[in-house]
């Protein structure tokens, strides 16, 4: 697995943990400095306001204060300042002072509700646990996606870094089939034959398109149902995006999971294409690499330009006949927004 694939599954995997751990980190600490601040245990005396000075707005609009005073608990005089009380204060005044029992120094110009504390270390700690189990969950899915996919070893990495010139090893070209209202993709071999096609038969704003996958090569026909592309981001991080689709009501990406199927991804091969690696049940399957829009070479040369499509078109080789996950696989990359996928 690339380091792009490892990086993405952990962003991806992990966004609501890695923002609810921190999340409830803080608001335990936040919690913990409100409990020491509380003043729910105060006593209440009245104090007489020995200096007042107007300083910014209030609430609600009203004056702001900062007032010195003093007041007596068990006989003794203190002296104490409250910064930005609001209301209209003059020197002679009373004012309500809270002090700590303990501590008479200590003073408030108001009390506390003691929830208040509770509530944030009762959040916080809810964050935080459900973080954590998210995180471990997400590890979890992981370490079960190795197991029922695993992805390609060393050994099977080289045999598909020497895919395209081994033995018995075709080359055949994805490309996108625009020239309707109802779009679909074709696979075509080196002599321009169509092998494999999936064509839309009913285009949806609202709901599934329905596809028909053919293999030309034995006549047989599938319908399926293809939801539209859904994403969603975490903190906006380029890795975290998580892009789907249901194909035939399951997430097209589980779909290919459950098949065996497992891509990695080399974002900097050959920028702006991209290459794909694809294993089934652990062993080398195909080699894709996106392509220009002019998916055979001698096209590409004719025009002598390559004209970056994003995702649509795409060269594969592959030792197997099995068109039929490769043709699912490049389809899920080509309908999904995410660039690393696995």
């Amino acid at each position: 697995m690339t380091i792009e694939n490892r990086f993405a599954r952990f962003m991806r995997n992990t966004g609501p943990a890695r923002m609810l751990v921190p999340l409830g980190l803080i608001l335990i600490v936040v919690s913990v400095i409100l409990f020491g601040f509380n003043t729910d245990k105060y006593s209440q005396t009245t104090g007489k306001i020995t200096s007042a000075v107007q300083s910014a707005a209030g609430e609600e609009g009203e004056k702001g204060f900062d007032v010195k005073f003093t007041y007596t608990v068990d006989g003794k005089e203190y002296e104490g300042e409250f910064t930005n009380i609001s209301g209209n204060y003059a020197a002679g005044d009373s004012v309500k002072v809270f002090y700590d029992p303990a501590d008479p120094a200590k003073t408030a110009d108001s009390k506390m509700n003691k929830l208040i504390p509770i509530a944030f270390a009762g959040v916080g700690v809810l964050a935080f646990t459900g973080g954590i189990a998210l995180m471990v969950r997400a590890f979890k899915k992981s370490k079960e996606l190795d197991r029922t996919a695993p992805a390609a070893d060393a050994q099977t990495q080289a045999q598909l870094d020497g895919l395209k010139t081994a033995a018995g090893v075709n080359e055949y070209y994805f490309r996108f089939d625009g020239h309707s209202l109802k779009p679909g993709y074709i696979v075509e071999d080196a002599d321009r034959n169509t092998l494999y096609e999936g064509k839309m038969l009913k285009n949806s704003l609202v709901g599934a398109r329905i596809y028909e996958f053919t293999d030309h090569r034995t006549g047989q026909s599938e319908q399926h149902e293809v939801g539209h592309v859904t994403t969603s981001t975490f903190n906006d991080e380029m890795f975290s995006v998580k892009s789907s689709f249901k194909f035939d009501g399951e997430k097209v990406w589980d779909r290919l999971h459950g098949q065996g199927i497992r891509l990695s991804t080399n974002m900097h091969s050959r920028f702006p294409y991209f290459i794909y690696d694809v294993t089934k049940d652990g062993k080398a399957l195909a080699r894709i690499e996106s392509c220009s829009v002019y998916v055979h070479e001698d096209d590409e040369a004719k025009h002598k330009i390559k004209i970056p499509t994003g995702n649509m078109y795409y060269r594969f080789w592959t030792a197997s006949d099995d068109l039929s996950s490769l043709f699912l696989s490049i389809f899920a990359i080509s309908e999904c927004e995410q660039t690393v996928v696995e």
